[in-house]
């Protein structure tokens, strides 16, 4: 059989088929002569590559070059001369796409049965490519096996589609093909109708959108496997065998098919450099090879702009183009393949637009010339619509040809000012739309600041979607309150949403809260003042406008006060509430941030931060009903949570003077930072127990905290902090919350909220009787140092570089300094924390955990051992350095 060459202009520089032509003569085959050429192969492709060589090129010339090599191990091997064996490429390989950690997919087919001989040389054949190093899948079949597994599966069907013969009879192969055929199997609606569902599950799988923070290049939306369906389809339907050939059959436009052809070889080129890097076939772009995949393909890092961001915001355009021309395909083969059977009846909508065969459809090819805010018209129609199953492809096309006409006098037009406003305002739909307006490219037209932010990604563990995903995704959110089905998730937000009059206004601060991304500047308040300007010019009021704009400017003022200051102090609620004014922001506001946590990664939202934040909601919903020129008093507080503590436990048989006996060791702060049910379970376990008894751990699994509730009572002791830090992170438990108050008596009571690292509180009785074991074998023996915990550092943490920071600032309200510690996250990371400042005499009454990804932004409310501030310069630098220096990267690797 003939090879096929290298390109001429390949030839001189990876010439391997001279190499190759000697190698069948020996017999047997030297393993180490083929491993040499493999290795020489990959280095040569890897040299050509960073040479600036085309991709495709280099792909196809894999291919020819593994064509020679498994040729002449076959002969050297004598299998040539084995009657009715043969030798096909199947998959990429048969396709001639091999990048570097491809496997080489091969199938042996054979004529039954098989004899001890060519058993033994076929196994011979398998373990030596292994051997000399290739990756290799592979089948061994007969003709009849071909057929019946075909006809079962539709991925051996796609496979053996792509084969092409690499050593054998033309007539056998011929014969294959011929098994294979639409007329025998899988005709063209069957095979597209299992493709379609194929691929549906696939996106699924993927995680329905493309834009996460590891990417699969081959696998997720908009990747290299749309464009292999694309091209199966194509090959199927219309016996075509390139891309190119849709042109003709009138499914692409030139423009279209080189746009596709451009974005594959972009995702080649990814997908070559990803290869050369891990050195394997890996078809994730995972933190271990972003910022080198930026740096060797030409990237450098800008003002605001990181080499790897710019990098994957080219990627993630690519994928979303990409994306968009596999759903208009796939659409066009629905309405070719499997709708060719039902009725061409048309249902006119208006002079502009009809149904046919349920989707929507421009009345005539020049009706957005004609009338441009048919754009924008288009979405409106399918909210109002909801019988219509999407947008014919026909009119996709249109969309997407007439973009350009989306400029500064159509955002001025007042018909389009108005649509886009009708479109926000629908009852249903509107995220759907939204969504689709950002895949055809109309919202980046009709908000130039949106465009901007498409495909940028945030180069943290914090944010796992690209900003117009985020974006889109918030909004989503906010739409799930108005669904009734829903209530059940967040009662708290369906009911306030209902009391919003214009849910719109939420939805526009949704869309514009980070359109400001990747500026120079606040992103906040430039995308206050953008907000303000687009209401306005929209037709909104001045004082809907300011809404809108506060609540941009506000976004992460509800989120980082629960999550970073101590909302059970009544000075920390006042002051937000003051910057919060009234109910009704503070409810759009509320419902906004809940929406922004979820839609920022939902893996963040917990009950934990449910209960933070409705906390914070409901105490300044108090503060707001008093006036903010009504503060209550600290006696007024106490009092009222007293009161209320004191039913319960008289409820439960107590005694009052019991009760009051215990509370008088206790100062106004304890009642100030616990509830009243707390309060109850503390007062009751402590009457209780005796002195022989202490240490006293009690442990709720879960409480209206949406955390387990840990409660410590016993003798104070400066290590207690850093014990019981260390003793939870042996546990494997996450601390987000901990609460240090000493008695009159010289008792301690502490309470620390932990979660597991699910992110859930705990589930099993058994684990709530180990924690009490572990903190009772500590607290008995306080004197004793507690060792490090030194745990492996999650992949993904490690390629960060989070700087530790470390500041202090008064509370003098409270004769307390605030100590504040901003590093990379890590396991053991508050037990460090602990030690240090166990170390260094620091006493510590009460700590906010706060973790983003791959930062932890913690503060700690300490003293001195004598409960005085710190506040002498040389001591604060002396603890900050101590604290950089535990906490210096990388944090050990030690299991």
């Amino acid at each position: 059989m003939s090879l096929i060459p290298l390109p001429d202009h390949m030839a001189h520089r990876l010439d391997w088929g001279a190499v190759c032509a000697d190698l069948d003569q020996e017999q047997p085959p030297n393993r180490q002569r083929y491993a040499a050429l493999v290795t020489r192969m990959r280095q040569d492709l890897e040299t050509a590559f960073t040479d600036g060589v085309d991709v495709a090129d280099l792909v196809h010339a894999r291919a020819i070059a593994m064509d020679h090599l498994l040729v002449a191990a076959w002969k050297a091997l004598l299998l040539h001369q084995q009657p009715g064996l043969g030798l096909v490429a199947v998959g990429g390989y048969g396709r001639r796409e091999l990048h570097p950690g491809s496997d080489i997919d091969i199938l042996v087919l054979f004529e039954a049965p098989l004899d001890r001989d060519q058993e033994e040389g076929i196994g011979q054949f398998l373990t030596f490519l292994w051997d000399i190093g290739l990756e290799v899948g592979h089948s061994v079949r007969t003709l009849d096996d071909c057929t019946r597994e075909a006809a079962r599966d539709i991925t051996v069907a796609t496979n053996l589609l792509e084969a092409r013969p690499l050593f054998m009879p033309p007539e056998r192969f011929a014969a294959l093909q011929a098994r294979i055929s639409p007329a025998r199997m899988w005709n063209s609606r069957d095979f597209f109708a299992a493709k379609l569902a194929e691929q549906e599950a696939r996106h699924q799988r993927f995680g329905e959108t493309a834009y996460r923070l590891e990417p699969n290049l081959k696998e997720g939306p908009g990747g290299l496997r749309d464009i292999q369906m694309i091209g199966w389809v194509t090959q199927r339907h219309f016996g075509a065998g390139a891309l190119a050939e849709l042109v003709s059959h009138g499914f692409l436009t030139e423009a279209e098919c080189h746009d596709l052809v451009a974005g594959q070889g972009y995702l080649w080129r990814v997908r070559f450099a990803l290869h050369m890097l891990s050195g394997r076939r890996e078809d994730r772009l995972l933190f271990d090879y972003q910022r080198r995949l930026a740096q060797l393909l030409g990237f450098t890092d800008q003002d605001h702009n990181l080499a790897v961001e710019q990098f994957m915001q080219q990627y993630f355009r690519t994928v979303m183009a990409l994306e968009r021309l596999n759903e208009m395909l796939l659409q066009h083969f629905s309405e070719a393949i499997l709708l060719e059977d039902h009725g061409d009846e048309v249902v006119p909508i208006n002079r502009r637009f009809q149904a046919r065969r349920g989707f929507l459809e421009i009345t005539h090819p020049q009706v957005f010339r004609q009338h441009p805010p048919a754009l924008l018209e288009t979405f409106l129609l399918l909210q109002q619509h909801p019988e219509l199953k999407g947008i014919r492809a026909s009119t996709i096309r249109e969309i997407r040809a007439h973009r350009h006409l989306i400029d500064d006098d159509f955002r001025n037009h007042l018909t389009c000012r108005t649509l886009f406003m009708d479109i926000l305002r629908q009852p249903h739909g509107v995220t759907q739309q939204l969504r689709r307006m950002n895949r055809y490219g109309v919202l980046p037209a009709y908000l130039p600041a949106f465009g901007l932010i498409v495909g940028r990604m945030q180069y943290d563990l914090f944010h796992i979607y690209t900003v117009d995903e985020h974006i889109l995704g918030v909004i989503r959110n906010l739409r799930r309150f108005a669904v009734a089905e829903k209530d059940s998730e967040l009662p708290e937000c369906a009911r306030l949403f209902r009391q919003i009059p214009r849910p719109e206004l939420l939805y526009l601060a949704g869309l514009f809260h980070d359109i400001a991304k990747g500026r120079d500047g606040d992103h906040s308040e430039l995308g206050a003042d953008e907000a303000r300007t687009f209401c306005l010019h929209h037709g909104l009021s001045v004082h809907d406008a300011n809404l809108v704009a506060w609540l941009v400017k506000a976004h992460l003022l509800m989120s980082l006060t629960a999550q970073r200051r101590d909302i059970s102090d009544p000075g920390v609620v006042m002051a937000f509430a003051g910057q919060v004014g009234n109910s009704m922001r503070l409810h759009h506001l509320y419902l906004l941030t809940v929406a922004d946590i979820q839609g920022t990664n939902p893996q963040l939202w917990n009950a934990w931060k449910n209960a933070l934040l409705s906390s914070l909601l409901s105490s300044t919903q108090r503060m707001l009903r008093r006036g903010l020129d009504n503060p209550p008093d600290q006696d007024e507080l106490v009092g009222e949570v007293q009161t209320h503590a004191l039913e319960l436990l008289q409820a439960q048989g107590m005694a009052a003077s019991d009760c009051l006996r215990i509370w008088g060791h206790f100062d106004a702060e304890y009642f100030l930072r616990h509830s009243a049910d707390e309060i109850a379970w503390h007062t009751r376990a402590i009457h209780e127990v005796d002195e022989a008894d202490l240490p006293l751990v009690l442990v709720r699994q879960e409480t209206a905290r949406g955390s387990t509730e840990i409660f410590l009572y016993t003798q104070d002791h400066p290590h207690l902090f850093a014990l019981t830090a260390t003793a939870l992170t042996q546990l494997g438990l996450d601390i987000v919350d901990a609460r240090i108050i000493t008695t009159r008596t010289d008792r301690t009571l502490d309470t620390f909220l932990v979660l597991e690292d699910t992110g859930q509180p705990i589930a099993s009785a058994e684990r709530v009787q180990e924690i009490g074991r572990l903190l009772r074998e500590r607290l008995n023996d306080p004197d004793k140092r507690p060792g490090v915990i030194r745990r492996t550092t999650p992949r993904r943490l490690k390629h960060f570089d989070v700087a530790t920071q470390v500041s202090f600032d008064p509370l003098p309200h409270h004769n307390r300094t605030v100590l504040s510690i901003s590093t990379a996250d890590r396991p053991g990371l508050l037990s460090r924390i602990g030690i240090v400042l166990m170390d260094c005499g620091v006493k510590v009454y009460n700590a906010k955990i706060a973790t983003a990804g791959e930062q932890a932004d913690d503060v700690f409310y300490v003293t001195e051992l004598n409960d005085q501030p710190i506040q002498d310069p040389e001591r604060r630098q002396l603890i900050a350095d101590r604290l950089r220096e535990a906490l210096q990267d990388p944090p050990p690797q030690t299991t």
